[in-house]
């Protein structure tokens, strides 16, 4: 494929699925951790009856209301979570299940029953995203990348999923040491001062910000796969933290690169016409790049977060 083919029609949809990637699985490490990955799963849930939600009350699909909606949804189902464990005196695991199908269940009829056809808003996009159709109509080649008119062409989803991604970034960058010690000795790290609770909190946010910025353009399968698969495949490789990271960053890059273009030409090589959903392959991707380092890493007998050192 020439630069004048590749530019408009894949470079931003596989950008967007590779920052996507990225800003899903930085929070996903300590989620894993600390031992809370379905929280990422329930947060990918459940920003979509945030996100239907901010779209009835202002008519508009918009960023900063979608990002409101999706947040207050994400302390919702916190607060739920909570309220079922607590109350219910059953294990976190169900808790977070009965929460995010639950609150999805609701994203999924309020869809339904309102009419947002006319903004690609449906439960077929909420799943699968629209990542094929983020095409970059006024780029005409590699020159485009330096064409300040053609710029302006570029889907506002990549610039909303690039803000994400640095929110997360500093937000780590400036919280690194209280979230790595709560993260490890959560007791130990309420005793030194550290608000345990808020940065736990501030995790969730952040992670929401992540999966709301994600949601649009690529659905909740890419943000489910994400928040959990690379960082998984990370810890299964290296017993340091900033190592881990560095893995799962490489990961969720090479599952949106390779599974965006396996989307496309994978269906051919085996005799199919038509290709197959890049939100769908890429997921594949990811999980069978789980799969390899549950065999192959080398700290795969030893994966608990007490074994991780930073």
């Amino acid at each position: 494929m020439s630069g004048a083919e590749f530019v408009p029609l894949s470079l931003t949809p596989m950008l967007i699925g590779v920052l996507s990637a990225i800003a899903c699985a930085l929070p996903g490490n300590f989620l894993l951790l600390r031992k809370q990955a379905l929280i990422g799963d329930a947060i990918s849930h459940v920003v979509l009856p945030g996100i239907v939600t901010a779209f009835l009350l202002t008519g508009v699909v918009a960023a900063l209301p979608m990002m409101i909606g999706a947040a207050g949804a994400a302390v919702v189902a916190v607060l739920m979570i909570e309220a079922v464990r607590r109350l219910g005196n059953i294990e976190p695991g169900a808790a977070m299940g009965l929460t995010f199908t639950t609150l999805f269940a609701g994203g999924v009829l309020l869809l339904e029953q309102s009419d947002t056809s006319g903004v690609h808003l449906d439960v077929e996009h909420a799943l699968y995203g629209n990542l094929e159709s983020l095409i970059w109509l006024d780029a005409t080649g590699w020159g485009s990348l330096l064409d300040a008119d053609a710029l302006l062409g570029l889907p506002p989803e990549l610039g909303r999923v690039a803000i994400a991604l640095m929110g997360v970034a500093v937000f780590l960058w400036l919280f690194w040491r209280p979230l790595v010690l709560s993260t490890f000795d959560e007791n130990f790290a309420r005793t030194m001062g550290t608000p345990t609770t808020v940065l736990g909190i501030s995790l969730v946010l952040v992670s929401a910000l992540a999966a709301v910025a994600a949601f649009d353009a690529v659905g909740s399968i890419i943000v489910i796969a994400m928040f959990i698969c690379p960082p998984a495949a990370a810890r299964l490789m290296t017993n340091r933290l900033e190592h881990q990271i560095a893995w799962s960053v490489a990961f969720a890059t090479l599952s949106a690169v390779l599974g965006y273009v396996l989307a496309g030409y994978a269906p051919l090589w085996f005799g199919f016409e038509n290709a197959v959903s890049a939100a769908g392959m890429i997921a594949t991707v990811s999980g069978l790049i789980l799969a390899a380092a549950a065999f192959c890493g080398p700290c795969r007998l030893r994966s608990g977060a007490s074994a991780v050192s930073f």
